[in-house]
Formats: C-alpha cells, sequence, structure tokens
C-alpha cells in the first residue's frame, strides 16, 4: 500500500540532521535521512579521538540506533551529489561510485562544511584536516608514528623533525589539538620511550590573526595564550602556512612576507572550512548565489529563496553571520522541522523567521583550564574547564557515549594515560605507505 504522507528528506547525519529528525518524530510524514556516513560524529571532540584520549566509538552514535524510535524514519547511505528542484529530486552517490535517487516534497539541507586549503588541495596530502573520524585517524597515525620514528633515529638531528608538530589554525580546534598533543608529550608518553624523550616535543601553532581564539573576549583570549606558554606551545601570530611538503612546512608574515622554514614531518590543518560540493549543485539549481565559504543564503525561516520547500541549515547556510557551531546547527535544523511540520498540520502561520539562542561556546585549553563564554558570563581556568565539560557531556549523543567519554577522561585525569593509541593505515593502498 502506498504511502501518501507528504516526504521530507534530509540530507546530513550532524547536528542539524539529526534535531531535524527528532522534531518530526511524530509529525504525520515520512522521513529519509540520508548522510554519506552510518553515524553522528560529535565533531567538538574529535581532536581528543586524534590525541588517543577517546575512542572514535565513543564520539560516534550509529544513526539508525540514534533515531530507532522514528518509527517514520528510512536512514540511508549515500552522499548528496545533485538535485532537480522541478521534479524534487535529489541524485546520491554510494561508497562504491554507483547513484541513486531519492523524492521529497520537503527537503532540509544539513549538509555541512569540510576543510578548506585555501586553493592549495596538494596540502591535503601532507596536512590532515580535523572534519571527519577519518581526519582524526589519520592525524592520530601521524602524531604516534612519529614519536615511535624518532625512537628508532641514532641522533637529536635526525629525530628533531620528527618531534616537530605544526597546527595550522588558532581557533577552538587549532588551539586544542596543539594543547593536547603537547599534553600527550609531557605527562602521557613521557615516561614511555627509551632513546627519546617525548617532552621535548616543539608543538608550534600558526595563525593569521593577533591572537588565538578571535572569537572570544580578548581577556579570555589572552588567558589561553598564557596557558598555551606554560604547557610549552610555541604560538607564531600574524603568519600563515604558505606550503606543506613531507618534510617541511613554509610559514609567511602577513606584514613583512618574510619566510620561515620549519622542518617537520606533522603538519595538521585547521585554518578554514568551505562548503560541501552538494552546495554549488544546489546553488546552481536554484538560482542562489553562494556566499562567503559556499554557504547558501537563506530567508529568515531558513527557505531558500524562491524555493519554500527547500531549507537549509547548519554550518552550511548563511545568515546573519551566524558562526558554524554546533548549537547554531541544533537549533536551525529544529527549526526547520518544525515549520515544516506545521505547514503540513495546516497551521495559518507555519512560517516563522528563525531567532538563534546563544547559549555561550567554549574552548578546552589544559588539563584544568577551559574558556566558557555565554553572554556577560566569561570563565576560565577550573571554572571554564568544569562548564566545558558539562557543556560537551550534555549534548554527546547517547548514554552510553557519556558514560565511557566520562570514564575516560577521569582515567586521564588520575593517571595521564591515554588508552586509545592504536593507529590504522586505512585502505591498503594507504597501508603499504602508512608515513606518506
Amino acid at each position: 500500500m502506498a504511502d501518501d504522507r507528504p516526504h521530507v528528506l534530509i540530507i546530513g547525519g550532524g547536528f542539524a540532521g539529526v534535531y531535524a529528525a527528532r522534531r518530526l518524530k511524530r509529525a504525520d510524514v515520512r522521513v529519509t535521512l540520508l548522510d554519506r556516513g552510518t553515524s553522528h560524529v560529535f565533531q567538538p571532540l574529535l581532536y581528543q579521538c586524534a590525541t588517543g584520549l577517546l575512542s572514535e566509538g565513543e564520539i560516534a552514535s550509529p544513526l539508525r540506533h540514534l533515531l530507532r524510535r522514528n518509527k517514520n524514519l528510512q536512514v540511508l547511505l549515500g552522499e548528496a551529489s545533485n538535485i532537480d528542484v522541478e521534479k524534487k529530486v535529489v541524485t546520491a552517490t554510494r561508497f562504491n561510485g554507483t547513484t541513486f535517487e531519492v523524492d521529497f516534497d520537503h527537503l532540509i539541507v544539513g549538509a555541512g562544511m569540510r576543510q578548506s586549503y585555501h586553493g592549495n588541495e596538494q596540502f591535503a596530502m601532507y596536512a590532515p584536516g580535523m572534519k571527519t573520524v577519518d581526519d582524526a585517524l589519520a592525524i592520530r597515525r601521524k602524531i604516534i608514528s612519529s614519536f615511535e620514528i624518532a625512537e628508532t633515529l641514532p641522533t637529536a638531528d635526525l629525530r628533531k623533525p620528527w618531534l616537530t608538530f605544526v597546527v595550522s589554525g588558532g581557533g577552538p580546534t587549532g588551539v586544542e589539538l596543539a594543547g593536547q598533543i603537547r599534553e600527550m608529550a609531557t605527562r602521557s608518553l613521557s615516561q614511555e620511550f627509551d632513546t627519546i624523550d617525548p617532552t621535548e616535543a616543539d608543538v608550534i601553532l600558526v595563525h593569521g590573526g593577533e591572537r588565538v581564539l578571535e572569537s572570544f573576549h580578548p581577556r579570555l583570549s589572552g588567558k589561553a595564550q598564557k596557558i598555551l606558554d606554560k604547557i610549552g606551545v610555541r604560538t607564531l601570530l600574524g603568519r600563515h602556512v604558505t606550503d606543506v611538503c613531507s618534510d617541511y612546512a613554509v610559514t609567511t608574515d602577513k606584514k613583512t612576507k618574510s619566510t620561515e622554514q620549519i622542518d617537520t614531518h606533522t603538519v595538521l590543518w585547521t585554518a578554514g572550512v568551505e562548503a560541501v560540493p552538494f552546495a554549488e549543485a544546489l546553488a546552481s539549481a536554484t538560482g542562489v548565489q553562494q556566499a562567503r565559504g559556499g554557504t547558501i543564503p537563506v530567508n529568515p525561516d531558513l527557505t531558500v529563496d524562491g524555493h519554500p520547500n527547500i531549507y537549509v541549515v547548519g554550518d552550511i547556510m548563511s545568515l546573519d553571520d551566524l558562526a558554524g557551531v554546533a548549537e547554531v546547527a541544533m537549533q536551525s535544523g529544529f527549526h526547520a522541522a518544525g515549520n515544516i511540520a506545521r505547514t503540513v498540520e495546516g497551521k495559518s502561520d507555519p512560517r516563522t523567521p528563525f531567532k538563534y539562542r546563544d547559549l555561550g561556546t567554549a574552548a578546552y585549553i589544559a588539563r584544568y583550564h577551559a574558556l566558557l563564554e555565554s553572554g556577560p558570563i566569561r570563565l576560565s581556568g577550573f571554572l571554564g574547564w568544569l562548564g566545558w565539560g558539562g557543556i560537551h557531556i550534555t549534548f554527546l549523543a547517547g548514554t552510553r557515549n557519556r558514560a565511557w567519554t566520562l570514564a575516560s577522561w577521569a582515567t586521564t585525569i588520575i593517571g595521564g594515560s591515554r588508552g586509545e593509541r592504536a593507529i590504522t593505515y586505512g585502505d591498503p593502498d594507504t597501508a603499504r605507505r602508512p608515513y606518506a
């Protein structure tokens, strides 16, 4: 028997997609959630997976399990690649390269962003970003194998490039990643090697701005800088990474244009994001001009201009200069789904404008040190650290993940150890050349 309920297609299983699906749980619609992966990934903790503090299982929840109580929901594995807005059909690509089509009556696009190399795509081969579980595992492989390779080398000069870690980008992800590498070296690995002294690891944070964490109040970012200095992270401000190869990185001063080469085998990239390729296909099909970073401009109700049945939410939308953070994604996904539910119910005024409630932002610097900013409230140090932990546990999906994450944090705080240090070599071709 055919199901004639309106069909809502949600593209993306991130924060926006999951919260949209939850809002539609009891709506009189059919829902399809399309994602290129099988799990909802808690991206704010990817850097902890990359540095051996958490496993990928602790920050990823299978979408089918997470949304198992949504009886009107179907989950499909595939990456949205094209759209026909007249026929109301999205084309998706399977991981083996074949394609299939999904129709829709209402569309919510929360496909998210990917790492941007600002036109230097060749950097990706040597400098992995921090947007997916694959990225986190690639970074873990580079960090752990660098210490292990250094252990096998006979002289300090040969070991030094392997014990030099360059992080490009001084936003929350870059600061968190740099701090965790340094903490790993000084606490978790300090007594575990014979030839090398891991505490000598040189962690260099390169940032083009005048201060780290520029999205925070200057007083808070100043405190973050002091903690980075204290734990031994070297910060190069006013500089960009302008070249990356397998054994070096080049930084360029923004003002003087002077360059410096840093001999290193580990460059990690957190400097900027851009829209996923589907955004270009959507913009072309709907006739809109993409905004900064390839994002899609939306109306106050989150619809694409001229297409009242197409909503764009989360990081990929452009509205009122809202930041690409988890809270914006959650709230916008929920709001778009609410508008659709009210439309289906026949409400007289179903399309309400989106109003973002800023619940605050947080960034982890080092053990017992984090920043939390919410309106006039600005916390740092131990109080900020407690607030940061509370926020992340609250929004982490799944009771099991919350419990295991708390256990992993407690183990690290008490003993300093990091149990998630296994490395993988990816596909068979990568496994034959694991240190490339």
